[in-house]
């Protein structure tokens, strides 16, 4: 007889393919599993999950539950809720599990409002601290690390992707079942119609050797003139922003770096008035060397960067300008000096 589930991972199945945050939920799974104990299992949500399911089984060897029904082949909160409801009444879990993703921080709220369980979103660490198991989340947009422990029988969490790296087992995993649940719902309220692809396109900055990158320490909207004039002195670089400035329209879409934009790995990325904040930073740990100018040197950017320059960027990009600007001319007189025969 299974032990009764007590950690509970949601990840959903499109087209066949599992959410690849589950494996940043696994790994955080097992730490929850090292400090309060009880069995662990994965909820997989979706229609035709049962390839993807039996795989991942086999893989982790933990036990899957397949919720599968075609209703389930799109998002809808309203049905996410009520699904879970149901499976959370039947096995009162202490800790449901799911990604820190735009669907993530949207049903998991609403979830645990409904079944009357506490709610910690955003986790990116577990700590013990006086006796007491506390979850770790940023605050005030990344410059402090806030604790959170929960009372309540059950506790609903998103977790942030890329922060717990899954380790497969050096041992073959045993053999998992793999459970097929039944579920029904009433009808609700809203109805998916259908999708539509975004126009935007992203490739411009995934691509780009160099990003210049702007957050909330802009100011004025005025002031988006100065990154593209910086972008200029550079060959072939982008801008890019926080999600702030493209939810203002200063940016696009398509130029927004983060968890819920793209990721780019650039040789070069400049930082420009960016607090710092994880859902940024998940979207640029792949550049190779970051130079991030900011006025306040408690910055979290300044933990990721190899250049941390203290100033206002106002102040700065102008004055930037102007080395540029005599490097090019010392540049053009030396190669006009009849001594050097035109040669470097």
């Amino acid at each position: 007889m299974m032990e009764p589930v007590k950690i509970m991972l949601i990840a959903a199945c499109h087209k066949g393919y599992v959410d690849p945050e589950l494996y940043d939920l696994i790994a955080f799974g097992r730490k929850l599993q090292a400090l309060r104990g009880g069995a662990m299992g994965i909820w997989i949500l979706g229609d035709a999950v049962d390839k993807a399911a039996q795989d991942m089984a086999e893989q982790v060897g933990l036990p899957v539950t397949v919720v599968q029904d075609q209703r389930l082949g799109a998002y809808l909160n309203e049905t996410y809720c009520a699904v879970l409801t149901q499976e959370m009444e039947a096995l009162h879990p202490a800790f449901v599990c799911t990604a820190h993703t735009s669907r993530g921080w949207e049903w998991a709220p609403a979830l645990a409002a409904r079944a009357g369980a506490g709610c910690i979103c955003g986790v990116d660490g577990l700590v013990e601290f006086q006796g007491r198991l506390c979850f770790q989340r940023d605050l005030y947009g990344g410059k402090v690390k806030g604790l959170y422990a929960s009372s309540a029988d059950t506790t609903v969490i998103t977790v942030q992707p890329g922060i717990f790296k899954f380790e497969p087992s050096a041992e073959a995993s045993p053999a998992a079942p793999l459970i097929h649940k039944d579920v029904s719902w009433p009808s609700g309220r809203t109805r998916y119609l259908g999708s539509k692809k975004a126009e935007a396109d992203s490739t411009h900055i995934t691509s780009a050797p160099i990003i210049v990158a702007v957050g909330n320490g802009i100011g004025e909207r005025e002031n988006m003139e100065l990154i593209h004039r910086l972008a200029k002195l550079f060959s072939h670089a982008e801008v890019a922003g926080t999600r702030i400035l493209c939810d203002r329209g200063w940016l696009e879409y398509n130029r927004q770096v983060g968890v819920t934009g793209a990721s780019v790995s650039p040789a070069l990325y400049l930082a420009c008035g960016i607090s710092g904040a994880s859902q940024h930073v998940r979207g640029m740990r792949g550049a190779r060397f970051v130079i991030a100018i900011n006025t306040d040197p408690g910055a979290p950017m300044f933990n990721e960067a190899d250049i941390c320059i203290v100033e206002d960027i106002v102040s700065f990009i102008p004055l930037l300008e102007d080395a540029f600007r005599q490097i090019a001319e010392r540049s053009e007189d030396f190669s006009n000096d009849p001594k050097t025969d035109g040669r470097d």
